[in-house]
């Protein structure tokens, strides 16, 4: 076990396999199958869950790779993670993708409600069992600094990013009145805010072009858990002289300039705007956040080249 351990999580492995091969199944489907559901291609959903649950679970099997305590913990947690979250949630999307319904919000009585809740159930467990790594992870030893800061900071990001998916299962402000009113409805919860029905969407993620859409914040914000420990790798890798003593402050700059942007992009979808139509309120908080996280990088860059050594002057050669 414990050289299985030190090597990777073969569950999270073959997970990541089965996500590719899903992804590829239904990239096959979005060719060949015209059938949509709500204006979206009934593979597309499929798809992108593949892809994003692919990226999850490598990371994490990296990630679970490299501790050297409660190894045995955190292999069950990650086993969890695959058997409880990931195979359920992608085998409830895909399952109904190929049925031609929708998976989300569906809360048709019968199958298509039951679906839904075992979808509810394994977001859940999901949230969970990630926490739970998270937390185990930030007391592991690490030599590298930065990457110490990235892991725990992507892992916290990450799980605010998972968070907004639970606002998009509250009745909008139609489906409210419609309960009120004691109208029994079949669908509860929606991604877009400030839209009546499935608009316009983007190419290939399907974000509403002509409203808000709680997805965007949802996506950028739970891929936390790749970016800043990739960027750890990263800066690591450089050798630049300027970047010495500056790794780990650049990454705890960028966390919260990342944190930020998510933030942004859920309040800029709360009021209903569409990613690609920002208003001036908007344009001037990401110029903001934009101008903050700058000079607080160079703030660290310059606070790092001071604190370098002075390298001594060559002895004068003899005469």
């Amino acid at each position: 076990m414990k050289n299985t351990l030190k090597i990777a999580h073969r569950p999270l492995l073959f997970c990541t396999a089965a996500m590719v091969a899903l992804a590829i199944v239904s990239g096959v489907g979005l060719l060949v199958d015209e059938r949509t559901v709500l204006g979206e291609a009934v593979w597309l959903k499929p798809f992108k869950f593949s892809v994003s649950f692919a990226l999850y679970a490598i990371t994490l099997a990296w990630l679970i790779g490299q501790v050297d305590r409660w190894r045995r913990t955190m292999w069950w947690l990650g086993t969890v993670i695959v058997a409880g979250f990931v195979v359920p949630e992608v085998s409830a999307i895909t399952f109904q993708a190929a049925r031609g319904v929708s998976s989300h919000f569906n809360l048709t009585p019968g199958l298509d409600e039951t679906v839904f809740m075992v979808m509810g159930g394994a977001a859940y467990l999901g949230w969970l069992s990630t926490l739970a790594l998270g937390v185990l992870l930030m007391f592991q030893r690490r030599v590298d600094r930065a990457m110490a800061w990235a892991i725990p900071l992507g892992f916290v990001i990450s799980l605010a990013g998972m968070s907004v998916g639970y606002l998009m299962t509250a009745p909008t402000p139609g489906q409210a009145l419609s309960l009120a009113a004691g109208i029994d409805l079949t669908t509860i919860g929606a991604h877009g805010v400030g839209v009546t029905e499935a608009g316009s969407g983007m190419p290939l993620t399907g974000w509403e072009t002509g409203a808000g859409d709680l997805r965007v914040a949802h996506f950028v914000g739970i891929h936390a858990l790749q970016v800043l420990p990739l960027l750890a790798i990263v800066l690591g890798r450089l050798s630049w002289p300027a970047l010495d003593g500056a790794r780990t402050g650049l990454v705890v700059v960028t966390a919260a300039g990342y944190a930020g942007l998510t933030g942004l992009l859920l309040w800029q979808a709360q009021r209903g705007q569409s990613l690609i139509h920002p208003d001036a309120g908007t344009l001037a908080a990401a110029a903001t956040l934009a101008g903050l996280v700058a000079l607080a990088a160079a703030a660290v860059l310059l606070f790092a080249a001071r604190r370098a050594p002075v390298a001594p002057a060559p002895a004068p050669a003899a005469g």
